[in-house]
C-alpha cells in the first residue's frame, strides 16, 4: 500500500491573506498613519522571516518609510534625497541582482528584461556615481517603483489586477515626466 503523501506547506511571517492583504492597502492608501501600522506589520514580519522576506516586500516597505518621512516635514532636503536615493538604488541592485549571471550584465539590459524604466536605471546609476539629483525626481522615481512593485509582485499575489487606468496611459504619462525631467535636470544626465 502506497502512502499518500501531504503537500508540502509553506511557512510565512504573516497570519494568514487577510493580513497580508491588510498590508498590502495599508501601504498603498496614501494616508501616513496607516502607512505606519502597515509598516510595523512588515517589521514585525522581517523580524520572524529573516533573510527569507520577499524583496518586493523589503523594498516596498523602504520606499514606503520614504514617503512617510517624506510627510511627516521632520526632515530637510538633503537628507531626503538620500533616504529616497538609498531605497532606490537597493531596489534597482536587489531587484536585477537575481538575473545577474556568471558573466556581468548591464543593470539596463536586466532592467528591461525586468520591465523596469530605464530611466530610473539612470537615476540609480546618478545617485550611486554621479551628484545627487533633484529631490522631484528622487520622490518621482519612488511613485514609479512602487506602482512597479504594486504591478509586478503585489496584485499578482491577489491574483488579480489592481490598475485602474491603462497601461498605455501610463506609459505615455510616465514617458512625458521623464521628458519634462530630462529637460530641467539636463546638467545632470548625459
Amino acid at each position: 500500500a502506497r502512502r499518500r503523501l501531504k503537500p508540502l506547506r509553506t511557512v510565512v511571517a504573516w497570519r494568514g491573506r487577510a493580513e497580508w492583504d491588510q498590508v498590502m492597502v495599508g501601504l498603498y492608501c496614501g494616508d501616513s498613519r496607516l502607512q505606519q501600522d502597515a509598516l510595523d506589520r512588515v517589521s514585525a514580519w522581517k523580524s520572524r522571516y529573516g533573510p527569507k522576506m520577499p524583496l518586493a516586500v523589503d523594498c516596498t516597505a523602504e520606499l514606503i518609510r520614504c514617503k512617510v518621512l517624506d510627510s511627516s516635514g521632520r526632515l530637510k532636503s538633503h537628507e531626503l534625497i538620500l533616504s529616497y536615493g538609498l531605497a532606490l538604488v537597493r531596489f534597482v541592485n536587489l531587484i536585477t541582482e537575481r538575473k545577474q549571471k556568471m558573466v556581468s550584465i548591464p543593470l539596463r539590459q536586466l532592467a528591461r528584461e525586468v520591465d523596469i524604466p530605464i530611466w530610473v536605471v539612470d537615476l540609480r546609476h546618478e545617485l550611486t556615481h554621479g551628484k545627487l539629483p533633484r529631490l522631484a525626481l528622487c520622490r518621482k522615481g519612488c511613485d514609479v517603483v512602487l506602482d512597479w512593485l504594486r504591478k509586478m509582485y503585489w496584485s499578482r499575489q491577489l491574483g488579480n489586477n489592481l490598475c485602474e487606468e491603462s497601461e498605455d496611459e501610463d506609459e505615455e504619462e510616465e514617458q512625458e515626466e521623464v521628458e519634462t525631467n530630462a529637460e530641467l535636470d539636463s546638467d545632470g544626465w548625459e
